[in-house]
């Protein structure tokens, strides 16, 4: 049986959410999630923990900018004191420009800010990770993957969230992938849809619609192979970055395929 745990990251709901939180937040509830995972939490922690709360919802997994170049002492420890607020487990940085994974120093750099943002996220009892599209998988730097070289370069208390649709629309072998990373990976974001080219290194824009996402087990990504690859992850998120019917009914369909694989 999986150990993970089945979350849901509200960025799937976005659109909803700011139209209607109480009402988005009492459905996700009624379709039989427990947990989920958190976006833009860092200005408004107390607020949302306790809208949260109010629908037997609880957050242990979020996404907040914790590895950009520009970044201060002082926004690490708003933003881990935000993760304490909510009772996060795991900040997850979100995404890293495709730019910054073309050159190896740039890698290296992006590793080194998640080093030393695990180091200050230990001191506020939380740990933190890197949360892939697919412009990681892209390009190669003397002979290595980029995904490769930089988690070569980050220490051991920094986790991975595999995304398991932009993976595989980088190229890569997911489920390979995936048994080589071992108990690196923390949580895996089950998505599922049609296999493209990666979109996000050109920089030209992107019809998000071309992903033709659906819910879990009916499109092209081997998201059962991915699970099992994976059976010691802790959670199980279910994202979708468009989806071109109800939303919530794409998320129930998620859900319910995950709970027939025992994730629940």
């Amino acid at each position: 049986m999986p150990t993970s745990r089945l979350s849901l990251q509200l960025y799937s709901l976005r659109d909803q959410l700011h139209t209607d939180e109480e009402g988005t937040l009492a459905r996700v509830a009624e379709i039989g999630l427990r947990n989920v995972e958190v976006f833009d939490f860092v200005h408004r922690p107390r607020e949302l923990a306790d809208a949260l709360a109010r629908h037997g919802l609880a957050a242990r997994t979020g996404h907040a900018a914790i590895a950009f170049p520009d970044r201060t002492p002082d926004t690490l420890r708003r933003t881990f004191d935000a993760a304490q607020v909510l009772g996060l487990e795991t900040v997850f940085e979100p995404m890293v420009p495709a730019a910054r994974w073309a050159e190896a120093r740039e890698i290296d750099r992006t590793a080194s800010l998640l080093n030393e943002a695990a180091a200050v996220a230990a001191d506020h009892g939380l740990q933190v990770g890197y949360h892939n599209h697919s412009q990681e998988f892209t390009p190669t730097i003397d002979g290595v993957n980029a995904y490769d070289r930089f988690v070569e370069r980050l220490d051991a208390e920094v986790g991975l969230e595999v995304d398991v649709y932009w993976a595989s629309a980088g190229g890569r072998d997911a489920v390979g992938l995936l048994r080589r990373l071992g108990p690196r990976v923390r949580a895996l974001h089950i998505k599922d849809g049609a296999v493209i080219d990666d979109p996000h290194t050109s920089g030209a824009p992107f019809d998000i619609t071309l992903t033709r996402q659906v819910p879990a087990g009916q499109g092209e990504i081997p998201v059962a192979a991915a699970l099992a690859a994976a059976p010691d992850t802790a959670w199980a998120v279910v994202e979708f970055d468009h989806y071109a019917g109800d939303m919530f009914e794409g998320v129930a369909g998620s859900v319910a395929y995950l709970n027939e694989k025992g994730i629940v």
